[in-house]
């Protein structure tokens, strides 16, 4: 289980989440995929700043 954080270019935003799967779930994020997917989008917080196992 990974718990991860995303955030935007300017790092106004932070969005966190919990995955078993950290690459495919970055991938769902990047492509705007699912509900998560409709945030990080909306609010391109795009990239990975912190996961641990």
């Amino acid at each position: 289980m990974y718990v991860y954080i995303l955030t935007n270019q300017t790092q106004t935003v932070l969005y966190i989440g919990v995955t078993n799967e950290l690459p495919r779930r970055l991938y769902e994020h990047s492509s705007g995929r699912g509900d998560a997917g409709k945030f990080t989008g909306r609010y391109q917080a795009d990239l990975l700043v912190y996961f641990e196992i």
